[in-house]
Order: structure tokens, then C-alpha cells, then sequence
């Protein structure tokens, strides 16, 4: 077995970086430098973490040009949405570090004569990070930052696809002073990935990636009766009603679906528009793909780049020409983005209709660039559909009746609803799914409950 790692570019099928294998006494020594450094680091206040991980915040965007360029060339991004990651990361990085003292107090009981209550959130220990490739930062951070100002130290394995991105956060943490150990990374093979999870040092796990994973993930902690947080798979809905403003919602729907090559867990997977605006919202939509500019990632002009690997892409093709020949209908000619080609990464983005809920387009996770428009004829016909999937990360409903949006979202099956948006992140809010969308929380000040336990103090007084 080969003890290195070999990240192969999607714009061009080179090899971009190669890294060597951590092997066991590296893995040894990174979890026993980790214990020792955690004892250290939860004695400093939360201010004083605080101050020291703004400063690794400031060091990570001084590079962010840099970094923009990397994750074209890793992972497939255009260069021109490159540091907006940049940006994400930096906001919920300062969300979480602002609002710690708060998330992080005691919990004070009400008076008791003769007695003094309370319950402490104390740090876990040791917390294993395991990031994918599509949000390399956002992804990695709504762990790391919390699991660190809650004072405990951090392991992170990053995907194979994105190694460079592990190495830019450690960057970033050495040039702004943490105790040595506090912050770590492995570049780990599956085998060894399961090892450190097994590893009686190892207090949480947090993950983010596919269903198959997170149930390897799962395996490899049964009997250690560790915390795990799992943030998986989406086929995420959006319902557009009638009474929509149809250009506002078509521009919205479709950036969150295509936005990133639709490679992101909570983007639009599959539309259900009411059928007395579903012609005219499809050839709205229609039009709007129509304008996305297929290319090389490092192309400045490209606004849709390739997948992450040509084998994502062929997987992408398969659904839509098993939809085709059971109906759908394509309306993007894939002759008009002519790098798109059979057993490259590029591939041109679709939109389909007459689609239903027997075709794997409308079930399955793509994760890529198509989305299925499928007409309703009422709001419980739209609920039903949008609840009738096994995931359940982010819906959306457009409608200027935001009383009635409200309502409809209470019934559905998600663990974020949105009214007139979609994709995108509040660090103020819980990040969650239900059913195989995973489980646990990050962000919000509910994010710090995971990465935290709780220890009763009952104290008589008299």
C-alpha cells in the first residue's frame, strides 16, 4: 500500500499536491502532544483563547489570494468566488469566538437556602475533525473554532482532494501564537483515520461528508461511548408558489443550484413550482443557465467550473440520461459548452422537466450541476414531495405570503427552512439535519453544547 496521497487536479488532470501518509507513531505522537497541550489550553479564560484565535483569523484572510487560487486548483472553484470562502470562514470564525463567553457561562439554579447550584460546561479534550473538499474552510471551521474556544484541542483530517487546506489553518494558527499542539493536522489514509477515532484519547468526533462515511464513522466509535457530530448527505427542495416575485425566486433557486458546480450539501437539488407559473419560470431558468460560462477554474471569466473528479461527473451524466429516456425533458443543449465532454470533470449544467419522483434525479443525491423542476398543483401536493426524500438538511419556499410560508415550513422535514433564500449559512443559527442528513449541531450558541459537557457543583452552604 502506497504511503502517500496524491491530490489530481480537476482543471487540468495533473497532480497538484502529494503528500506523505501520517503512519502509527506519528499518530501516537500527534494525539499524546494534543492530551498534554489541552491541559494548558483550557486553563487560559475564554478571552484570553479568544484574543489569540482573532489573530489566527487575521492571519488566514492576510493570505486569501493565495488561498483562492489553491481551491481553484484542488477542488475546481473559479478563481472569482475563491475568497468568498475567505469570507465565510472569517464571519463564522468571529461569530463563534464573539459570542463564547455568552454560549460558555455556568448555568445558575435558582436560590436555595443553605446551598449553592450551578453546571459548568467544561471542554471535552481531544477533537478529531474530519473536513470534505467542496467547503474545504467553511466546513472545517464551524468545528474547529468552537471545539477550541470551548478549550479543547483539535486533530484535523482533511480531505485528500483539499490537503492544503489543513496546512493553511495550522499556518494560520502558528503565526498568531497558540501553545504548541493546540491545533493539528494528520494527512491519514481510511485505515488510520479509523485508528484515531478508536484512539481512547480522541473525546469527540466531527464530520462532514457522505451517508456511507458517516456510517463508517459510526463503526469505528461503537463501544467508545464518544460524542459524534455528522453533518451528511442533502437533497435539498424549493417550493416556488404562485404568488412569487418569478424573477427574484428564479435568480435565487438557481445560483443555489448551480453555485460551486452544485457541489455542496445544502444546495437546490430538486424545484416544485406551481403549475400556473411552471412553464414561464422554466424558460426563465432556462435562460439564465443559458449564461453560465463553462471553463478553467483559474480563468478568471469562468463562472461554472469543472467537478471535483471526471468519475463525479460521469455519475452526474448517468442520472440525467436515465431521466431522459424516462420522460424528462432537457432544456440546456450541451453542444452550447463545448468543454463539456464524457470522462472529463466539465460538465455543462441542466436543467430537466416532466421529472417525478421514480427517476434518481429527483432522489438521489447528485452533487452536480442539474436540477429537476417538477409542477405542482397545491401547497400539500409541494410539502408532500419536498418530505417524500430520506434527507432533510435545508428546504426553501418562495411566496410573498410569508404568514402561510411560515406554516407550510412547520411541516416540513429540515433542519433549516428558508423563506425567499436558500444555501447559505447564518453562523447566529444551528446548523442541523434530520433523517440521513445527520446528526448533532454546529454553530449558533447551540454548536458549543456538543463540543462541551456538563458538570453539576452542589454546594452546602449550611
Amino acid at each position: 500500500m502506497s504511503n502517500t496521497q496524491t491530490t489530481v487536479s480537476p482543471i487540468d488532470g495533473s497532480t497538484y499536491v502529494t503528500r506523505e501518509l501520517a503512519d502509527t507513531q506519528a499518530i501516537t505522537a500527534c494525539i499524546e502532544k494534543a492530551s498534554k497541550a489541552q491541559t494548558q489550553w483550557k486553563s487560559l479564560s475564554i478571552g484570553e483563547r479568544g484574543e489569540l484565535c482573532s489573530k489566527m483569523v487575521d492571519a488566514f484572510v492576510a493570505k486569501k489570494e493565495a488561498i483562492g487560487e489553491e481551491l481553484a486548483w484542488m477542488m475546481g472553484r473559479p478563481i472569482r468566488y475563491g475568497q468568498g470562502e475567505v469570507a465565510g470562514m472569517e464571519e463564522r470564525a468571529r461569530h463563534m469566538i464573539e459570542i463564547a463567553e455568552s454560549s460558555l457561562a455556568s448555568v445558575q439554579l435558582p436560590e436555595k437556602s443553605g446551598f449553592v447550584r450551578y453546571i459548568k460546561r467544561e471542554a471535552l479534550g481531544v477533537v478529531f475533525v474530519i473536513a470534505p473538499w467542496n467547503f474545504p474552510y467553511l466546513t472545517a471551521i464551524n468545528a474547529i473554532m468552537p471545539a477550541l474556544m470551548a478549550g479543547n484541542t483539535v486533530i484535523l483530517k482533511h480531505s485528500a482532494q483539499t490537503p492544503l487546506c489543513a496546512e493553511r489553518l495550522a499556518q494560520a494558527i502558528s503565526e498568531a501564537g497558540l501553545p504548541d499542539g493546540v491545533f493539528q493536522y494528520l494527512h491519514l489514509s481510511h485505515d488510520a483515520t479509523s485508528q484515531v477515532i478508536q484512539n481512547e484519547s480522541i473525546a469527540h468526533v466531527c464530520f462532514t461528508g457522505s451517508v456511507n462515511a458517516g456510517a463508517s464513522i459510526e463503526k469505528s466509535a461503537a463501544g467508545r461511548f464518544i460524542g459524534l457530530g455528522l453533518e451528511l448527505g442533502g437533497k435539498d427542495p424549493a417550493y416556488v408558489r404562485a404568488d412569487v416575485d418569478i424573477d427574484q425566486a428564479v435568480e435565487t433557486v438557481i445560483d443555489g443550484a448551480f453555485f460551486n458546480s452544485g457541489q455542496s450539501c445544502c444546495g437546490i437539488e430538486r424545484i416544485y413550482v406551481d403549475a400556473s407559473i411552471h412553464d414561464e419560470f422554466v424558460t426563465k431558468a432556462t435562460a439564465l443557465v443559458n449564461q453560465y460560462q463553462l471553463g478553467r477554474a483559474d480563468n478568471p471569466e469562468t463562472t461554472l467550473g469543472p467537478m471535483v473528479k471526471p468519475a463525479a461527473a460521469d455519475f452526474v451524466r448517468a442520472q440525467v440520461q436515465e431521466a431522459v429516456q424516462s420522460g424528462a425533458v432537457n432544456h440546456i443543449n450541451e453542444n452550447d459548452f463545448p468543454m463539456s465532454q464524457p470522462g472529463t470533470a466539465y460538465l455543462a449544467p441542466q436543467l430537466l422537466s416532466n421529472v417525478n419522483h421514480s427517476m434518481r434525479v429527483m432522489t438521489e443525491e447528485s452533487f452536480g450541476p442539474v436540477v429537476g423542476i417538477q409542477k405542482v398543483t397545491s401547497d400539500q401536493e409541494a410539502i408532500s414531495l419536498m418530505n417524500d426524500s430520506e434527507f432533510g438538511l435545508t428546504a426553501s419556499i418562495f411566496t410573498k405570503d410569508i404568514d402561510t410560508g411560515i406554516k407550510l415550513g412547520e411541516q416540513l422535514e429540515t433542519g433549516t427552512f428558508f423563506i425567499n433564500r436558500c444555501d447559505y449559512l447564518d453562523p447566529a443559527l444551528a446548523w442541523t439535519g434530520v433523517k440521513n442528513s445527520g446528526r448533532g449541531c454546529t454553530l449558533s450558541s447551540m454548536g458549543y453544547e456538543q463540543l462541551t459537557r456538563p458538570k453539576s457543583f452542589h454546594i452546602k452552604t449550611a
